[in-house]
Protein backbone atom coordinates (compact mmCIF):
# COMPACT_ATOMS: atom_id res chain seq x y z
CA UNK A 1 0.00 0.00 0.00
CA UNK A 2 2.83 2.40 0.80
CA UNK A 3 4.91 1.65 -2.30
CA UNK A 4 4.09 4.88 -4.17
CA UNK A 5 4.71 7.03 -1.09
CA UNK A 6 7.89 5.09 -0.33
CA UNK A 7 9.22 5.74 -3.86
CA UNK A 8 8.43 9.46 -3.68
CA UNK A 9 9.88 10.02 -0.22
CA UNK A 10 12.88 7.82 -1.02
CA UNK A 11 13.76 9.93 -4.06
CA UNK A 12 13.37 13.22 -2.18
CA UNK A 13 15.41 12.14 0.84
CA UNK A 14 18.10 10.48 -1.29
CA UNK A 15 18.76 13.79 -3.00
CA UNK A 16 19.22 15.40 0.42
CA UNK A 17 21.61 12.74 1.70
CA UNK A 18 23.82 13.05 -1.39
CA UNK A 19 24.55 16.72 -0.64
CA UNK A 20 27.53 17.60 1.49
CA UNK A 21 25.85 20.58 3.17
CA UNK A 22 22.28 21.80 3.44
CA UNK A 23 20.89 25.32 3.48
CA UNK A 24 17.52 26.35 4.82
CA UNK A 25 16.39 26.75 1.20
CA UNK A 26 17.32 23.13 0.43
CA UNK A 27 15.25 21.89 3.38
CA UNK A 28 12.26 24.07 2.48
CA UNK A 29 12.29 22.85 -1.13
CA UNK A 30 12.46 19.22 -0.01
CA UNK A 31 9.62 19.73 2.45
CA UNK A 32 7.41 21.18 -0.29
CA UNK A 33 7.95 18.00 -2.28
CA UNK A 34 7.27 15.85 0.80
CA UNK A 35 4.02 17.75 1.43
CA UNK A 36 2.95 17.17 -2.17
CA UNK A 37 3.78 13.47 -1.87
CA UNK A 38 1.69 13.15 1.32
CA UNK A 39 -1.31 14.87 -0.26
CA UNK A 40 -1.06 12.67 -3.36
CA UNK A 41 -1.08 9.67 -1.00
CA UNK A 42 -4.46 10.93 0.29
CA UNK A 43 -3.19 12.05 3.71
CA UNK A 44 -5.58 14.51 5.38
CA UNK A 45 -4.61 18.14 4.67
CA UNK A 46 -4.35 19.16 8.32
CA UNK A 47 -2.21 16.11 9.10
CA UNK A 48 0.15 16.80 6.19
CA UNK A 49 0.45 20.46 7.16
CA UNK A 50 1.23 19.68 10.80
CA UNK A 51 3.75 17.02 9.78
CA UNK A 52 5.66 19.42 7.49
CA UNK A 53 5.62 22.21 10.11
CA UNK A 54 7.07 19.88 12.73
CA UNK A 55 9.80 18.58 10.41
CA UNK A 56 10.78 22.07 9.25
CA UNK A 57 10.93 23.39 12.81
CA UNK A 58 13.53 20.74 13.63
CA UNK A 59 15.27 20.44 10.25
CA UNK A 60 16.31 24.08 9.82
CA UNK A 61 17.98 24.18 13.22
CA UNK A 62 21.69 24.65 13.79
CA UNK A 63 22.15 20.96 14.69
CA UNK A 64 21.13 19.87 11.20
CA UNK A 65 22.74 22.58 9.09
CA UNK A 66 26.10 22.25 10.88
CA UNK A 67 25.92 18.46 11.21
CA UNK A 68 28.59 16.25 9.63
CA UNK A 69 25.80 14.40 7.79
CA UNK A 70 22.93 16.90 7.53
CA UNK A 71 21.00 14.81 5.00
CA UNK A 72 20.94 11.81 7.32
CA UNK A 73 19.80 14.07 10.17
CA UNK A 74 16.82 15.22 8.09
CA UNK A 75 15.94 11.59 7.28
CA UNK A 76 16.00 10.80 11.02
CA UNK A 77 13.74 13.76 11.75
CA UNK A 78 11.27 12.67 9.03
CA UNK A 79 11.33 9.15 10.47
CA UNK A 80 10.70 10.38 14.02
CA UNK A 81 7.80 12.58 12.92
CA UNK A 82 6.28 9.72 10.91
CA UNK A 83 6.37 7.53 14.02
CA UNK A 84 4.79 10.33 16.03
CA UNK A 85 2.04 10.80 13.43
CA UNK A 86 1.30 7.05 13.43
CA UNK A 87 1.03 6.87 17.21
CA UNK A 88 4.55 6.43 18.66
CA UNK A 89 3.94 3.10 20.43
CA UNK A 90 2.21 -0.14 19.46
CA UNK A 91 -1.11 -0.56 21.30
CA UNK A 92 -2.31 -4.18 21.29
CA UNK A 93 -5.85 -5.21 22.20
CA UNK A 94 -6.31 -4.91 25.96
CA UNK A 95 -7.79 -7.85 27.86
CA UNK A 96 -7.17 -6.34 31.30
CA UNK A 97 -10.73 -6.79 32.59
CA UNK A 98 -12.86 -9.40 34.31
CA UNK A 99 -13.74 -12.39 32.13
CA UNK A 100 -15.57 -12.62 29.87
CA UNK A 101 -14.03 -9.49 28.31
CA UNK A 102 -16.57 -7.95 25.87
CA UNK A 103 -15.09 -6.53 22.64
CA UNK A 104 -17.47 -4.59 20.39
CA UNK A 105 -16.74 -4.64 16.65
CA UNK A 106 -18.26 -1.68 14.79
CA UNK A 107 -18.00 -0.21 11.30
CA UNK A 108 -19.71 0.26 7.96
CA UNK A 109 -20.97 -2.60 5.83
CA UNK A 110 -18.32 -3.97 3.48
CA UNK A 111 -15.36 -2.93 5.61
CA UNK A 112 -14.48 -6.54 6.46
CA UNK A 113 -15.93 -6.45 9.97
CA UNK A 114 -17.21 -10.02 10.17
CA UNK A 115 -14.05 -11.54 8.65
CA UNK A 116 -11.89 -9.40 10.94
CA UNK A 117 -13.92 -10.61 13.94
CA UNK A 118 -13.07 -14.21 13.03
CA UNK A 119 -9.39 -13.39 12.42
CA UNK A 120 -9.07 -11.59 15.76
CA UNK A 121 -10.86 -14.43 17.56
CA UNK A 122 -8.46 -16.97 16.07
CA UNK A 123 -5.47 -14.76 16.94
CA UNK A 124 -6.60 -14.50 20.58
CA UNK A 125 -7.23 -18.24 20.74
CA UNK A 126 -3.93 -19.33 19.17
CA UNK A 127 -1.51 -16.67 20.43
CA UNK A 128 -3.05 -15.65 23.75
CA UNK A 129 -4.53 -19.09 24.49
CA UNK A 130 -7.91 -17.52 25.29
CA UNK A 131 -11.30 -19.21 25.10
CA UNK A 132 -13.27 -17.01 22.70
CA UNK A 133 -16.96 -16.77 21.83
CA UNK A 134 -18.22 -14.89 18.76
CA UNK A 135 -21.74 -13.51 18.39
CA UNK A 136 -23.35 -11.83 15.39
CA UNK A 137 -25.72 -8.95 16.23
CA UNK A 138 -26.52 -8.22 12.58
CA UNK A 139 -30.25 -8.92 12.24
CA UNK A 140 -30.67 -7.00 8.96
CA UNK A 141 -28.09 -8.20 6.45
CA UNK A 142 -29.21 -11.50 4.87
CA UNK A 143 -27.24 -14.52 6.16
CA UNK A 144 -24.96 -12.34 8.30
CA UNK A 145 -25.34 -14.64 11.31
CA UNK A 146 -24.86 -17.73 9.16
CA UNK A 147 -21.68 -16.18 7.74
CA UNK A 148 -20.14 -15.77 11.20
CA UNK A 149 -21.21 -19.31 12.12
CA UNK A 150 -19.45 -20.63 9.00
CA UNK A 151 -16.32 -18.62 9.81
CA UNK A 152 -16.46 -20.02 13.34
CA UNK A 153 -16.33 -23.57 11.99
CA UNK A 154 -13.44 -22.70 9.68
CA UNK A 155 -11.42 -21.06 12.45
CA UNK A 156 -12.53 -23.56 15.15
CA UNK A 157 -13.98 -20.75 17.29
CA UNK A 158 -17.32 -21.15 19.09
CA UNK A 159 -20.22 -18.96 17.93
CA UNK A 160 -23.43 -18.08 19.74
CA UNK A 161 -26.36 -20.24 18.55
CA UNK A 162 -28.79 -18.34 16.31
CA UNK A 163 -32.24 -17.60 17.75
CA UNK A 164 -34.65 -16.04 15.27
CA UNK A 165 -36.61 -12.91 16.15
CA UNK A 166 -34.25 -11.42 18.73
CA UNK A 167 -33.01 -7.82 18.58
CA UNK A 168 -29.33 -6.85 18.58
CA UNK A 169 -29.47 -5.84 22.25
CA UNK A 170 -31.14 -9.14 23.24
CA UNK A 171 -28.50 -11.13 21.35
CA UNK A 172 -25.73 -9.12 23.00
CA UNK A 173 -27.10 -9.82 26.48
CA UNK A 174 -27.49 -13.51 25.66
CA UNK A 175 -23.90 -13.61 24.38
CA UNK A 176 -22.54 -12.13 27.60
CA UNK A 177 -24.59 -14.56 29.70
CA UNK A 178 -23.33 -17.48 27.58
CA UNK A 179 -19.80 -16.17 28.02
CA UNK A 180 -20.15 -16.16 31.80
CA UNK A 181 -21.80 -19.58 32.02
CA UNK A 182 -19.42 -21.16 29.49
CA UNK A 183 -16.23 -19.93 31.13
CA UNK A 184 -15.14 -17.87 28.13
CA UNK A 185 -12.29 -15.36 28.40
CA UNK A 186 -13.42 -13.10 25.57
CA UNK A 187 -16.74 -12.38 23.83
CA UNK A 188 -16.50 -10.73 20.40
CA UNK A 189 -19.69 -8.91 19.39
CA UNK A 190 -20.02 -8.36 15.64
CA UNK A 191 -22.51 -5.49 15.20
CA UNK A 192 -24.55 -4.60 12.14
CA UNK A 193 -23.26 -2.16 9.54
CA UNK A 194 -24.77 0.13 6.91
CA UNK A 195 -23.53 1.24 3.54
CA UNK A 196 -23.50 4.81 4.88
CA UNK A 197 -23.64 6.44 8.30
CA UNK A 198 -27.18 7.02 9.62
CA UNK A 199 -28.96 7.69 12.90
CA UNK A 200 -30.56 4.24 13.11
CA UNK A 201 -27.17 2.54 12.91
CA UNK A 202 -25.66 4.73 15.60
CA UNK A 203 -28.67 4.39 17.90
CA UNK A 204 -28.54 0.58 17.73
CA UNK A 205 -24.78 0.42 18.39
CA UNK A 206 -25.11 2.86 21.30
CA UNK A 207 -27.81 0.65 22.86
CA UNK A 208 -25.61 -2.43 22.47
CA UNK A 209 -22.73 -0.61 24.13
CA UNK A 210 -24.93 0.38 27.09
CA UNK A 211 -26.12 -3.21 27.47
CA UNK A 212 -22.66 -4.85 27.38
CA UNK A 213 -20.25 -2.16 28.66
CA UNK A 214 -17.44 -3.37 26.33
CA UNK A 215 -13.81 -3.14 27.41
CA UNK A 216 -12.76 -2.44 23.80
CA UNK A 217 -14.73 -0.76 21.00
CA UNK A 218 -12.86 -1.53 17.78
CA UNK A 219 -13.74 0.34 14.60
CA UNK A 220 -13.09 -1.74 11.47
CA UNK A 221 -12.20 0.44 8.47
CA UNK A 222 -11.25 -0.46 4.91
CA UNK A 223 -7.87 1.17 4.21
CA UNK A 224 -8.75 1.49 0.52
CA UNK A 225 -11.56 4.00 1.18
CA UNK A 226 -9.12 6.89 1.67
CA UNK A 227 -10.43 10.04 3.33
CA UNK A 228 -13.92 8.53 3.73
CA UNK A 229 -12.35 6.21 6.29
CA UNK A 230 -11.18 9.21 8.32
CA UNK A 231 -14.70 10.73 8.30
CA UNK A 232 -16.17 7.37 9.34
CA UNK A 233 -13.72 7.16 12.26
CA UNK A 234 -14.65 10.66 13.42
CA UNK A 235 -18.37 9.84 13.35
CA UNK A 236 -18.10 6.55 15.27
CA UNK A 237 -15.69 8.05 17.79
CA UNK A 238 -18.06 10.96 18.42
CA UNK A 239 -21.02 8.64 19.03
CA UNK A 240 -19.35 5.72 20.82
CA UNK A 241 -15.90 6.71 21.98
CA UNK A 242 -13.95 4.01 20.17
CA UNK A 243 -10.83 2.61 21.85
CA UNK A 244 -8.98 1.47 18.76
CA UNK A 245 -9.01 0.96 15.00
CA UNK A 246 -8.63 -2.16 12.85
CA UNK A 247 -7.50 -1.38 9.30
CA UNK A 248 -8.34 -4.02 6.71
CA UNK A 249 -6.78 -4.58 3.29
CA UNK A 250 -3.51 -2.91 4.15
CA UNK A 251 -1.98 -5.24 1.55
CA UNK A 252 -4.07 -3.58 -1.19
CA UNK A 253 -2.94 -1.08 -3.79
CA UNK A 254 -4.46 2.01 -2.16
CA UNK A 255 -2.45 5.14 -1.48
CA UNK A 256 -2.10 4.67 2.28
CA UNK A 257 -3.43 8.08 3.33
CA UNK A 258 -6.10 6.64 5.63
CA UNK A 259 -3.55 4.68 7.64
CA UNK A 260 -1.34 7.75 8.00
CA UNK A 261 -4.20 10.11 8.89
CA UNK A 262 -6.35 7.95 11.17
CA UNK A 263 -4.30 8.17 14.35
CA UNK A 264 -3.55 11.90 13.99
CA UNK A 265 -7.19 12.83 13.29
CA UNK A 266 -8.97 10.67 15.90
CA UNK A 267 -6.27 10.39 18.55
CA UNK A 268 -7.15 6.68 18.79
CA UNK A 269 -4.51 4.01 18.12
CA UNK A 270 -4.53 1.64 15.16
CA UNK A 271 -4.36 -1.70 16.97
CA UNK A 272 -4.48 -4.29 14.20
CA UNK A 273 -4.12 -4.39 10.42
CA UNK A 274 -5.34 -6.97 7.93
CA UNK A 275 -2.56 -7.94 5.54
CA UNK A 276 -4.04 -10.81 3.55
CA UNK A 277 -6.80 -13.34 3.09
CA UNK A 278 -5.49 -16.10 5.36
CA UNK A 279 -6.76 -16.46 8.93
CA UNK A 280 -3.37 -15.52 10.38
CA UNK A 281 -2.99 -12.49 8.09
CA UNK A 282 -3.66 -9.93 10.81
CA UNK A 283 -0.80 -8.13 12.53
CA UNK A 284 -0.36 -5.69 15.37
CA UNK A 285 0.20 -2.16 14.10
CA UNK A 286 3.65 -0.93 15.13
CA UNK A 287 4.28 2.73 14.14
CA UNK A 288 8.05 2.31 14.33
CA UNK A 289 8.08 -0.60 11.90
CA UNK A 290 5.58 0.99 9.51
CA UNK A 291 7.69 4.16 9.41
CA UNK A 292 10.77 2.04 8.69
CA UNK A 293 9.05 0.41 5.73
CA UNK A 294 7.73 3.70 4.34
CA UNK A 295 11.27 5.11 4.39
CA UNK A 296 12.74 1.95 2.88
CA UNK A 297 14.51 0.78 6.03
CA UNK A 298 12.86 -2.64 5.88
CA UNK A 299 11.21 -4.50 8.74
CA UNK A 300 13.73 -6.85 10.28
CA UNK A 301 11.47 -7.40 13.30
CA UNK A 302 8.67 -8.74 11.08
CA UNK A 303 11.23 -10.95 9.32
CA UNK A 304 12.35 -12.41 12.64
CA UNK A 305 8.73 -12.87 13.77
CA UNK A 306 7.92 -14.77 10.56
CA UNK A 307 10.92 -17.00 11.13
CA UNK A 308 9.98 -17.60 14.79
CA UNK A 309 6.39 -18.47 13.86
CA UNK A 310 7.15 -20.74 10.91
CA UNK A 311 10.51 -22.36 11.67
CA UNK A 312 10.91 -25.22 14.11
CA UNK A 313 13.91 -24.15 16.21
CA UNK A 314 14.98 -27.71 17.04
CA UNK A 315 14.81 -28.82 13.42
CA UNK A 316 16.64 -25.67 12.34
CA UNK A 317 19.54 -26.38 14.72
CA UNK A 318 19.75 -29.98 13.49
CA UNK A 319 19.82 -28.75 9.90
CA UNK A 320 22.52 -26.19 10.78
CA UNK A 321 24.66 -28.91 12.33
CA UNK A 322 24.26 -31.10 9.24
CA UNK A 323 25.23 -28.18 7.02
CA UNK A 324 28.32 -27.54 9.17
CA UNK A 325 29.40 -31.15 8.68
CA UNK A 326 28.85 -30.94 4.93
CA UNK A 327 25.80 -33.24 5.02
CA UNK A 328 23.44 -30.86 3.21
CA UNK A 329 21.44 -33.28 1.03
CA UNK A 330 18.36 -32.82 -1.15
CA UNK A 331 16.00 -33.52 1.76
CA UNK A 332 17.53 -30.51 3.52
CA UNK A 333 17.14 -28.43 0.38
CA UNK A 334 13.47 -29.37 0.13
CA UNK A 335 13.00 -28.28 3.74
CA UNK A 336 14.57 -24.91 2.91
CA UNK A 337 12.24 -24.47 -0.09
CA UNK A 338 9.15 -25.28 1.98
CA UNK A 339 10.22 -22.88 4.75
CA UNK A 340 10.66 -20.13 2.16
CA UNK A 341 7.08 -20.75 0.98
CA UNK A 342 5.70 -20.68 4.52
CA UNK A 343 7.38 -17.36 5.23
CA UNK A 344 5.72 -15.65 2.26
CA UNK A 345 7.93 -16.60 -0.66
CA UNK A 346 10.76 -14.61 -2.17
CA UNK A 347 8.67 -11.47 -2.79
CA UNK A 348 7.28 -11.42 0.75
CA UNK A 349 10.67 -11.81 2.37
CA UNK A 350 12.46 -9.34 0.10
CA UNK A 351 9.88 -6.66 0.91
CA UNK A 352 10.98 -6.82 4.57
CA UNK A 353 14.71 -6.59 3.90
CA UNK A 354 16.49 -3.30 4.58
CA UNK A 355 17.80 -1.55 1.47
CA UNK A 356 15.73 -3.54 -1.01
CA UNK A 357 13.94 -0.37 -2.15
CA UNK A 358 17.22 0.58 -3.84
CA UNK A 359 16.87 -2.36 -6.24
CA UNK A 360 13.07 -2.60 -6.40
CA UNK A 361 12.82 -1.87 -10.12
CA UNK A 362 15.43 -4.46 -10.94
CA UNK A 363 13.60 -7.04 -8.82
CA UNK A 364 10.33 -6.18 -10.56
CA UNK A 365 12.03 -6.75 -13.92
CA UNK A 366 13.28 -10.14 -12.76
CA UNK A 367 9.75 -11.62 -12.88
CA UNK A 368 10.09 -13.67 -9.71
CA UNK A 369 8.23 -16.94 -10.20
CA UNK A 370 7.07 -18.16 -6.81
CA UNK A 371 5.75 -21.45 -8.31
CA UNK A 372 9.37 -22.50 -8.88
CA UNK A 373 9.51 -23.58 -5.21
CA UNK A 374 6.74 -26.11 -5.77
CA UNK A 375 8.25 -27.40 -9.02
CA UNK A 376 11.65 -27.93 -7.42
CA UNK A 377 10.08 -29.65 -4.40
CA UNK A 378 8.20 -31.93 -6.82
CA UNK A 379 11.49 -32.90 -8.49
CA UNK A 380 12.94 -33.90 -5.12
CA UNK A 381 9.77 -35.87 -4.27
CA UNK A 382 10.24 -37.86 -7.49
CA UNK A 383 13.60 -39.20 -6.30
CA UNK A 384 14.24 -42.31 -4.25
CA UNK A 385 15.52 -42.02 -0.69
CA UNK A 386 19.02 -43.03 -1.83
CA UNK A 387 19.01 -40.43 -4.63
CA UNK A 388 18.09 -37.64 -2.24
CA UNK A 389 20.91 -38.54 0.15
CA UNK A 390 23.49 -39.04 -2.60
CA UNK A 391 22.75 -36.86 -5.67
CA UNK A 392 26.06 -37.91 -7.26
CA UNK A 393 24.50 -41.20 -8.41
CA UNK A 394 22.05 -39.33 -10.65
CA UNK A 395 22.98 -40.20 -14.23
CA UNK A 396 21.10 -39.58 -17.49
CA UNK A 397 18.55 -42.40 -17.16
CA UNK A 398 17.68 -41.54 -13.57
CA UNK A 399 17.36 -37.86 -14.43
CA UNK A 400 14.88 -38.63 -17.22
CA UNK A 401 12.79 -40.76 -14.86
CA UNK A 402 12.78 -38.08 -12.14
CA UNK A 403 11.92 -35.25 -14.55
CA UNK A 404 9.07 -37.26 -16.08
CA UNK A 405 7.73 -38.13 -12.64
CA UNK A 406 7.61 -34.47 -11.65
CA UNK A 407 6.18 -33.32 -14.99
CA UNK A 408 9.29 -31.25 -15.58
CA UNK A 409 12.39 -31.22 -17.80
CA UNK A 410 15.87 -32.58 -17.28
CA UNK A 411 17.22 -29.02 -17.66
CA UNK A 412 15.23 -27.94 -14.59
CA UNK A 413 16.61 -30.91 -12.64
CA UNK A 414 20.16 -30.01 -13.65
CA UNK A 415 19.64 -26.44 -12.38
CA UNK A 416 18.32 -27.80 -9.10
CA UNK A 417 21.31 -30.13 -8.69
CA UNK A 418 23.77 -27.35 -9.50
CA UNK A 419 22.11 -25.06 -6.98
CA UNK A 420 22.23 -27.78 -4.33
CA UNK A 421 25.90 -28.52 -4.99
CA UNK A 422 26.94 -24.88 -4.72
CA UNK A 423 24.76 -24.27 -1.65
CA UNK A 424 26.26 -27.35 0.03
CA UNK A 425 29.77 -26.06 -0.62
CA UNK A 426 28.87 -22.61 0.69
CA UNK A 427 27.20 -24.00 3.83
CA UNK A 428 30.24 -26.16 4.57
CA UNK A 429 32.54 -23.13 4.26
CA UNK A 430 30.26 -21.08 6.51
CA UNK A 431 30.15 -23.87 9.08
CA UNK A 432 33.93 -24.14 9.29
CA UNK A 433 34.35 -20.37 9.48
CA UNK A 434 31.61 -20.00 12.11
CA UNK A 435 33.17 -22.69 14.30
CA UNK A 436 36.69 -21.30 14.06
CA UNK A 437 35.60 -17.66 14.41
CA UNK A 438 38.06 -16.64 11.69
CA UNK A 439 37.79 -15.63 8.07
CA UNK A 440 35.33 -13.57 6.02
CA UNK A 441 32.47 -16.05 6.54
CA UNK A 442 32.83 -16.31 10.33
CA UNK A 443 30.11 -13.75 11.11
CA UNK A 444 27.75 -15.14 8.50
CA UNK A 445 28.28 -18.70 9.75
CA UNK A 446 27.47 -17.58 13.30
CA UNK A 447 24.34 -15.82 12.05
CA UNK A 448 23.01 -19.16 10.81
CA UNK A 449 23.77 -20.86 14.13
CA UNK A 450 26.85 -22.71 12.86
CA UNK A 451 29.29 -21.35 15.39
CA UNK A 452 28.19 -23.43 18.33
CA UNK A 453 26.40 -20.54 20.08
CA UNK A 454 23.05 -18.81 19.72
CA UNK A 455 22.31 -17.54 16.19
CA UNK A 456 22.94 -13.82 15.86
CA UNK A 457 23.12 -11.26 13.08
CA UNK A 458 26.30 -9.16 13.23
CA UNK A 459 25.50 -5.43 13.64
CA UNK A 460 27.82 -4.53 10.77
CA UNK A 461 25.90 -6.90 8.49
CA UNK A 462 22.63 -5.13 9.33
CA UNK A 463 24.23 -1.75 8.63
CA UNK A 464 25.37 -2.98 5.21
CA UNK A 465 21.87 -4.28 4.45
CA UNK A 466 20.33 -0.92 5.36
CA UNK A 467 22.62 0.71 2.80
CA UNK A 468 21.44 -1.70 0.09
CA UNK A 469 24.51 -3.94 -0.05
CA UNK A 470 25.69 -7.24 1.31
CA UNK A 471 28.34 -7.29 4.06
CA UNK A 472 31.97 -6.78 3.07
CA UNK A 473 34.34 -9.73 2.90
CA UNK A 474 32.09 -12.30 1.24
CA UNK A 475 33.69 -14.52 -1.43
CA UNK A 476 33.27 -13.54 -5.12
CA UNK A 477 30.76 -16.33 -5.76
CA UNK A 478 28.39 -15.23 -3.01
CA UNK A 479 25.47 -12.93 -3.96
CA UNK A 480 26.66 -9.38 -3.48
CA UNK A 481 30.12 -10.47 -2.32
CA UNK A 482 32.67 -7.68 -2.24
CA UNK A 483 30.17 -5.05 -1.10
CA UNK A 484 27.41 -3.89 -3.41
CA UNK A 485 25.28 -5.88 -5.82
CA UNK A 486 26.91 -8.13 -8.44
CA UNK A 487 26.52 -7.52 -12.21
CA UNK A 488 24.42 -10.68 -12.51
CA UNK A 489 21.82 -9.56 -9.98
CA UNK A 490 18.28 -9.66 -11.44
CA UNK A 491 17.80 -6.82 -13.89
CA UNK A 492 21.45 -5.71 -13.94
CA UNK A 493 22.79 -8.01 -16.65
CA UNK A 494 21.69 -9.34 -20.00
CA UNK A 495 19.82 -12.60 -20.35
CA UNK A 496 17.89 -14.50 -17.72
CA UNK A 497 18.47 -13.18 -14.18
CA UNK A 498 20.77 -15.33 -12.08
CA UNK A 499 22.28 -15.00 -8.63
CA UNK A 500 26.02 -15.81 -8.82
CA UNK A 501 27.11 -18.74 -6.72
CA UNK A 502 23.62 -20.26 -6.53
CA UNK A 503 23.13 -21.14 -10.18
CA UNK A 504 19.80 -19.33 -10.25
CA UNK A 505 17.98 -19.00 -6.93
CA UNK A 506 14.59 -20.77 -6.89
CA UNK A 507 11.89 -18.48 -8.18
CA UNK A 508 14.21 -16.21 -10.17
CA UNK A 509 13.59 -16.12 -13.87
CA UNK A 510 10.75 -15.69 -16.31
CA UNK A 511 7.37 -17.12 -15.46
CA UNK A 512 6.21 -20.11 -17.43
Amino acid sequence: MFDALQDRLGGILDRLTRRGALTEGDVNEAMREVRRALLEADVALEVAREFIDNVKARAVGVDVVKSVTPGQMVVKIVHDELVKMLGSDAKPISLAAAAPVPILMVGLQGSGKTTSTAKIARRLATREKKKVLMASLDTRRPAAMEQLATLGKQTEIQTLPIVAGQSAVQIARRAMEAGRLGGYDVVLLDTAGRTTLDEALMAEVVEVKKATNPHEVLLVVDALTGQDAVQTARAFDGALGITGIVLTRLDGDGRGGAALSMRAVTGKPIKLVGVGEKWDAVDEFDPQRVANRILGMGDVVALVEKAAAEIDAEQAMKAAERMRKGQFDLNDLKGQLLQMQKMGGMSGLMSLMPGVQNIKKQLAGANIDETMFKRQAALIDSMTREERKNPDILKASRKKRIAAGAGSKVEELNKLLKMHRQMADMMKMMGKAGKSGRGPLAGLGAAFGMGGGAPQIPPEALEDLKKGKMPEGLPPGFPGGGGGLPPGFPGFGAGAPRLPGLGGFPGMGKKK
